[in-house]
């Protein structure tokens, strides 16, 4: 199949675009990326150039835009990615709790859902289903939908403790064979919502815990601060703020401080 080619001065629009509106900064290596993924929305217009779709979505500000949106900022999330830090959460900050103390956990980049669900069933076991409660957020609309259906393929389950889920998780069968469901129980304790970190925040609350993991590679350094500026303020005094193992918040002022890799505490 012939397929259009993405030239130079057309990536940099996207660059620019993605940049102003999500703070993520695209690398020149991320430009065949953008045009397979942008591909299929070319020969759904039937159109020419990838000048011609980035004017359609300019020029629509509604689904189209939110579709290129979605399209260009999912990143591949798995069930407990970066396993430590859900031992830190039971640990140290779950068991220091007194019981009848509630615990407000944000996943500030929730993507299809695994991380809220992962944090879900770490809580629920320690906690059953009292006072505790889960925000998970994302820019993409449609990998929220996906989130809140709770609906995966059988074989992103590999990483979910068998405990968990044989307790939390229902296979499908039949029609949804191939497919395991989160536990409706457990779906009803986490909140989804779409947030734009790059943008002033809606009134969400104050947390314990916020997990904004691999989401800060993805930003410059002055994107990074400005995110920081608004979480830091959402946590409570004592809660803590967990980023990947790959990102550090090294010469960016915070105001926490640093108690383990990769996770901090406001003092």
């Amino acid at each position: 199949m012939y397929q259009t080619q993405l030239h130079d001065d057309e990536f940099s629009r996207f660059q620019r675009w993605l940049h102003q509106t999500a703070g993520i900064e695209l690398s020149p290596a991320k430009k065949a990326l953008v045009a397979s993924r942008l591909a299929k929305r070319l020969c759904h217009y039937e159109l020419d150039s990838y000048d011609d779709y980035f004017q359609l979505i300019m020029n629509d500000r509604s689904s189209e835009l939110q579709l290129a949106l979605d399209l260009l900022t999912t990143n591949e999330t798995y069930f407990f990615r970066e396993p430590k830090h859900f031992e830190f959460l039971t640990r140290e900050i779950v068991s220091a709790l007194p019981p009848e103390q509630s615990l407000r956990v944000w996943s500030a980049a929730s993507s299809s859902g695994e991380e809220p669900y992962s944090l879900a069933m770490t809580l629920a076991e320690k906690r059953s289903t009292f006072n505790w409660e889960i925000l998970a957020s994302d820019i993409s609309s449609r990998v929220l939908e996906q989130a809140m259906s709770g609906r995966y393929p059988i074989e992103r389950a590999q990483n979910i403790p068998l405990p968990f889920l044989m307790k939390y998780c229902l296979k499908g069968v039949g029609l949804q064979e191939g497919i395991f469901i989160i536990d409706r129980k457990l779906r009803d304790k986490v909140q989804f919502m779409q947030i734009n970190l790059n943008q002033d925040l809606p009134d969400i609350g104050m947390f314990d815990v916020i997990f904004i993991r691999n989401v800060m590679i993805y930003f410059n350094k002055e994107t990074k601060g400005q995110v920081l500026q608004r979480l830091v303020p959402r946590l409570k005094p004592g809660g803590y703020l967990l980023v990947s193992h790959a990102e550090s918040l090294n010469g960016l002022h915070h105001g926490l401080q640093l108690v383990s890799p990769s996770i901090y505490q406001k003092r």
